[in-house]
């Protein structure tokens, strides 16, 4: 959420900044909502004034008749000031719902474009695999080794449900057991939140209103969240933390749900677009300072790159154009790793950073050097998602002879195997 006095005194980079992300916003009717809150909240306070004033008058007052009428008088300014609350409840209801609904400022550096076909590619790593023989999709090659069963997976959960068995469950451990390591060595403290949330959350993190077709929602009107980080945001949610721990860094590990509402048609096959999974999250809070949260989403973003390159999977890195980034997104890339039989790379990570569009709804701040309150700064990044992960993964390391090469760092965490044969 941007502050209402900054979107005043910026009105045209505002409206620049939405239409950059193709959302549609009318500044000019919120500033006047604004304007008429402003003025009704005044009348209130000053009715309240009036009548705090006039109640002291009564208490002191010793002349009978004059309190009777000072009484009666105030009866009527109480029925004024009960009307003007009614209307100011009504215009605070829409200014809130316009509020949420403004996007952030997306970075300069974000490239123009209106979906994911106009993100740009910036750096590529690794030698797209060549085989010598005809490869097979990750389905075929996944069911000749009994590492799922989709079948079964459709008759007990539904359209894209899928059971993972075997080789490949032993895989997803050591992908886990490998990535607890890896990101812990970077100064991430794991955390498993819970993934069953309030509402608040969701609208802290920006998933609702925007989103919220894409969720689970429960009989008592909490939602599974699709992301660890919607949880781990709401952790210091109402809190001043101590400037002296930042940046504070966590590793959510959790289930996650996306209804996947806006892709049918899409990945119909497979388990790229399931509508459960796992998944490692990098979540950061840091001060609020630009250059240190670009600093931060750097960082992050690299981590991740640096997971990917040590399970020798070739990816690129493309910038998300503004018409591809959410609504409080500052700025994100994709991580997309390469898929040979579909000859083309598919999306494993997301980074991002949002300034202080979400700690504002959490109202998650801190005091500077000068005892000022600051909005801190929050970022987040996917440390890695399973089982989406082993569809590049056994793409990649199928062999002539069927089986599949286990990348050499996650061999200690399979027992010493070199091969799932």
């Amino acid at each position: 959420m941007l502050d209402i006095k900054f979107i005043k005194e910026n009105k045209e980079i505002v409206e620049a900044g939405a239409k950059k992300k193709h959302v549609e916003v009318d500044i000019e009717k919120l500033i006047k909502l604004d304007d008429e809150r402003l003025k009704i909240l005044k009348e209130v306070e000053d009715l309240r004034s009036e009548v705090n004033k006039v109640s002291n008058d009564i208490v002191r007052d010793q002349d009978p008749a004059l309190k009777i009428q000072l009484i009666e008088e105030m009866r009527t300014v109480k029925e004024e000031i009960k009307a003007k609350e009614e209307k100011l409840k009504t215009i605070v209801e829409e200014w809130q719902k316009m509020m949420l609904q403004i996007p952030n400022i997306p970075d300069i550096s974000v490239p123009e474009g209106k979906d994911d076909g106009d993100n740009v590619e910036i750096k590529t790593w690794g030698e797209k695999t060549k085989f010598n023989f005809e490869p097979k999709d990750h389905i075929e090659i996944m069911n000749s080794h009994k590492m799922v069963d989709f079948e079964r997976g459709i008759k007990v959960h539904g359209f894209r449900g899928y059971f993972l068995t075997g080789e490949s469950v032993k895989l997803c451990f050591a992908i886990w057991n490998y990535a607890m390591d890896f990101f812990t060595d970077k100064g991430f403290t794991p955390i498993i939140p819970p993934i069953i949330d309030r509402k608040e959350s969701f609208l802290g993190t920006g998933f609702i209103p925007q989103g919220e077709e894409d969720l689970y929602k429960t009989q008592d009107g909490e939602y599974l969240a699709g992301t660890s980080e919607v949880p781990i945001m709401g952790f210091y949610s109402g809190e001043i933390i101590d400037k002296k721990l930042f940046p504070l860094k966590y590793l959510g590990f959790s289930p996650c749900f996306r209804r996947e509402a806006g892709s049918h048609g899409k990945d119909t096959k497979g388990l790229i677009r399931v509508h459960e999974f796992y998944k490692m999250e990098q979540v950061v809070l840091c001060e609020a300072n630009h250059e240190i949260s670009v600093k931060m989403h750097e960082e992050i973003n690299r981590n991740t790159e640096e997971f990917i390159e040590s399970l020798e999977i070739p990816y690129h890195t493309v910038i998300n154009c503004g018409g591809d980034l959410g609504l409080g997104q500052v700025k994100k890339y994709d991580i997309e790793l390469w898929v040979p039989k579909e000859n083309k790379y598919r999306e494993i990570s997301s980074a991002s950073y949002f300034h202080d569009f979400q700690t504002r709804r959490f109202n998650i701040r801190y005091k500077d050097e000068t005892g000022k309150m600051n909005y801190a700064h929050s970022l987040n990044c996917t440390a890695i998602p399973t089982p989406r992960i082993l569809v590049s993964m056994v793409e990649n390391f199928q062999q002539a002879d069927g089986t599949i090469k286990i990348p050499e760092v996650l061999r200690k965490y399979m027992g010493g195997k070199e091969f799932i044969s």
